[in-house]
């Protein structure tokens, strides 16, 4: 498992919603190594810095492999690394095998997966298809979010090892086939709720779903 690139944006314009939009999913991969921090990578511009899950989705990683899928399926776009929105594009750790709560060593700094990403309005407006976000949800294409639990820096080419996992742990894609209602199965639901490092809103939204 490896760091393929390693991306970052600044804020700029974006029409969404036939209004003009401030966002940061714009990304470039940078050469050398790139600081870690709490809030994300040094450079990556957040548009909003008072959200509260922004510690939450410091680092979003999506895998190489779901490019050569979509750059099949889309063989008129340009989709270099990053198109995603990611910071980080990887290979050999794909969303089925990536838990809730993993702990990785990524370079010198170590990471936790929090969650999934769940495609918004500008992922369409940024590629110009309003189909993006279904495809993205109907693919299993999803990537998935750390925190940050050690600074340190990455660096494209930096191996990703495994650190620890719980066994009773969820992953991605079983989250997001509870988060859109493709499974409903109670044990899993209340495994996924008892998940330390899965957000608060994610487990108020399986709580609801539980007690309808």
């Amino acid at each position: 498992m490896i760091v393929v690139s390693v991306n970052v944006g600044v804020a700029q314009p974006l029409i969404a919603k036939n209004k003009v939009v401030q966002t940061g999913i714009f990304k470039r991969p940078l050469e050398g190594p790139v600081q870690v921090l709490q809030y994300g990578l040094a450079g990556d511009e957040r548009v909003d810095h008072s959200h509260r899950g922004a510690l939450e989705r410091a680092v979003y990683a999506y895998p190489s492999e779901h490019y050569d899928k979509w750059r099949t399926e889309l063989p008129r776009m340009n989709l270099p690394f990053g198109t995603f929105g990611e910071n980080l594009a990887t290979e050999g750790i794909l969303d089925e095998d990536v838990f809730i709560g993993d702990r990785y060593q990524v370079g010198s700094a170590v990471v936790t997966v929090t969650q999934p990403r769940m495609p918004c309005y500008k992922l369409a407006a940024r590629l110009d298809r309003s189909d993006i976000i279904d495809s993205l949800i109907a693919s299993r294409r999803h990537g998935f979010f750390f925190s940050v639990s050690e600074e340190g820096t990455i660096s494209a080419g930096d191996s990703i090892r495994l650190l620890h996992r719980d066994p009773a742990s969820v992953s991605i894609i079983d989250i997001v086939s509870l988060y859109v209602g493709r499974n409903n199965e109670p044990q899993l639901m209340q495994r996924a709720m008892a998940l330390e490092a899965l957000p608060p809103k994610w487990k108020s939204k399986f709580a609801q779903r539980a007690s309808a």
